[in-house]
């Protein structure tokens, strides 16, 4: 009986905890002050005469918001700027109105006038909205007694904007966390408009890094033989705590006042193209953040997932890919909650798909991005966010953009590439998955490092790249070993130089796009075991009063600097490579005695990797490798000893080290 009475009180317990983490009454959102005028705010803030799509061939639709403005009548008065259409939703302070610009448009502000309206439908406005945006437009507002005139304004596209090219397997990403990297601009550590404030002493704090620390910075990202830079989310986040992450977004449309400016952001990215490095931004179609401003005024009651009620996700993304699965699986991942401050977008609702598309090529075009990332791409609803991504690649076809799609599974991951043979049809239009399956093995199998059994060590890594079989790209996947949500590679490879020098060798050479995740260039540890913060570290020296300054040579030990320079040595031979940019892969299976070869080429160039992940030397039977080796010459050049030999005279590689030799036709 006393056993009986145990397990029910277990029970109990489980079904108590499941409960309260699933459902609870959200969090009270940011309070805004009640809307006062007409319009206090109009999303897209500006847009672009001559795009090839949203606006031309299909309409731009305009978010309208302040007092009363879903009962106000709407006119266009420039013919070039055509109202095509007007939505009234449940919320009386939004109208959303879809315009056409004409062909023979050109630049310049475009007259819209809003008329009010006696009140004909009820509306819910406990709390609203800030003041709208002054981020980086032109519209003004000019009220008279009667009538309140937007002018909206039309700006010119770059030259050749729409065939802008994105990232490519040629390029290396190198991902950072702007509050961890530099302190450019010290007066921005705090801001009087947003709500946490500076405390470097606090490790989920904000430290104050910002836009002008990584602008600061660019040579230092450059010689490391990066070619595109990824930062975390630089829009307006305004949690209580934990806002430097930057995942919950406040406004859209707004780069946070603790990184910078609008203005600023732009001047990254030119800043940047000046020296050969392309710049990605990272989005959030998923979900907000609890202090966005429109959480306290919804345009709609189904304009977020579960309004009232804190439901978390389930996280199994594994539902969206099921053919034996259940809607309420489905459901249960796809319209939960990330976490407390991050209410769900519904993804299935055709204006909020509209809203956010919009919003991407708005940055775009605004900013003249290479590219973008996509944070928690499985959790939205797959068909919305299929729209979403097909909607920008319309507009930019050549444009770079990567999803986060974290699985353990090949099969899982292949089903979210761009034109994937699905059981069910699906295409997602994502170019680039994240390849987390290979993270798992790179790891894995470079700590398993003795003569091993089948199925372990460096056959982990050749296991997972033989089913390529099942991507339609296997070359458009993003590897990588770590970024900001994984222990630091060098804790997770229990600080061993040489498995970090190797890791950082396997994805400069095989298929794919590598990505780097900052200061683990230079050896970089977690501070302790537990808690994604301590992965996200302050870059020493990027805070004036540093003891020490690690983007100087001067600045790093003897460990960082043997680290850095590998890495840049590697990857700036890279930018030189080919084969590894676009060749083909052959590799050949480690068997018992872990050491791994494989092979990249193409019509000139033939890029040999080895491994050695034993911990004893190897010498090199170059007969196994005939096949590939007989088309190309005999000598050949170790990248990074500037060694040269020949296929058949005998070549030892160290203990666990790596070799990568170029033999040219």
């Amino acid at each position: 009986m006393k056993k009986n009475l145990f397990f029910l009180i277990v029970i109990a317990i489980c079904v108590a905890s499941c409960h309260s983490r699933q459902a609870r009454h959200i969090p009270q959102p940011k309070a805004y002050e009640k809307p006062t005028k007409l319009v206090e705010r109009v999303e897209p803030p500006s847009w672009w005469v001559g795009m090839n799509t949203v606006g031309t061939t299909s309409p731009l639709t305009l978010m309208f918001y302040g007092d009363n403005v879903g009962n106000a009548n709407i006119t266009s008065l420039n013919p070039s700027l055509k109202i095509n259409a007007v939505h009234k939703v449940e919320n009386p302070n939004y109208l959303f109105v879809d315009v056409l610009i004409s062909a023979n448009a050109v630049a310049g502000e475009y007259p819209l006038q809003l008329t009010p309206a006696a009140t004909t439908a009820a509306a819910e406005t406990t709390t609203a909205a800030e003041t709208a945006t002054t981020a980086t437009t032109a519209t003004t507002a000019a009220t008279t007694a009667e009538a309140t005139t937007i002018n909206y304004t039309l700006q010119s596209r770059r030259s050749g904007s729409a065939e802008r090219k994105g990232f490519t397997q040629a390029d290396m990403i190198y991902l950072l966390m702007p509050d961890r990297f530099a302190n450019g601009d010290t007066t921005n550590d705090s801001h009087p408009e947003t709500r946490e404030k500076a405390n470097r002493k606090s490790a989920g704090g904000r430290h104050g890094g910002d836009i002008q620390g990584i602008i600061d910075h660019l040579d230092y990202i450059a010689q490391l033989g990066s070619t595109a830079i990824w930062s975390t989310p630089l829009t307006l986040d305004d949690e209580v705590r934990a806002s430097y992450h930057g995942y919950a977004a406040a406004d859209y449309y707004k780069i946070d006042p603790r990184f910078g400016t609008n203005e600023l952001y732009r001047t990254l990215v030119q800043e940047a193209h000046k020296k050969d490095l392309k710049v990605i931004m990272d989005m959030v179609p998923n979900h907000c953040g609890l202090a966005h401003w429109w959480m306290s005024d919804l345009p709609s009651s189904d304009w977020v997932n579960h309004r009232d009620t804190f439901v978390r996700s389930t996280f199994q993304m594994a539902t969206q890919s099921d053919p034996n699965g259940s809607k309420y699986d489905l459901n249960a991942c796809v319209r939960g909650w990330f976490d407390f401050t991050m209410p769900d977008m519904n993804l299935s609702n055709p204006k909020v798909v509209q809203y956010l598309l919009q919003m991407a090529l708005w940055w775009v075009e605004y900013a003249d991005l290479d590219g973008l990332r996509v944070d928690t791409y499985p959790y939205s609803d797959k068909h919305g966010i299929a729209t979403w991504t097909t909607g920008i690649m319309a507009e930019y076809p050549k444009l770079g953009l990567t999803g986060e799609t974290w699985f353990h599974t090949t099969a899982f991951i292949a089903y979210w590439q761009k034109d994937a043979l699905n059981h069910d049809g699906y295409n997602s239009g994502l170019p680039v998955p994240m390849d987390f399956t290979l993270q798992d093995n790179l790891l894995s199998g470079i700590l398993e490092d003795g003569k091993t059994d089948w199925g372990k060590g460096l056959i982990r890594l050749h296991e997972s790249l033989s089913q390529d079989f099942a991507y339609v790209n296997p070359n458009d996947l993003l590897i990588f070993a770590e970024n900001h949500d994984v222990r630091r590679l060098a804790w997770q490879l229990k600080g061993s130089l040489n498995k970090v020098k190797m890791i950082y060798t396997l994805l400069a050479t095989m298929r794919g796009i590598p990505q780097i995740y900052y200061g683990s260039e230079l050896f970089m540890q977690n501070t302790k075991k537990q808690g994604d913060i301590h992965e996200r570290l302050d870059m020493p020296g990027g805070w004036i009063g540093d003891p020490r300054n690690t983007f100087t040579a001067q600045g790093r030990t003897a460990q960082e600097n043997e680290l850095y320079d590998y890495i840049s040595k590697l990857y700036q031979w890279r930018k030189t490579s080919t084969a590894v940019a676009g060749g083909k892969m052959m590799q050949f299976v480690p068997i018992d005695n872990n050491l791994y070869v494989y092979f990249r080429y193409d019509d000139n160039e033939l890029v040999m990797t080895i491994i050695n992940n034993l911990k004893e030397p190897q010498t090199i039977d170059w007969s196994r490798y005939s096949e590939v080796l007989q088309l190309y010459g005999t000598s050949g050049r170790e990248i990074i000893t500037g060694q040269t030999l020949q296929a058949g005279s005998p070549y030892t590689v160290a203990a666990q080290e790596a070799a990568v030799i170029e033999f040219r036709m």
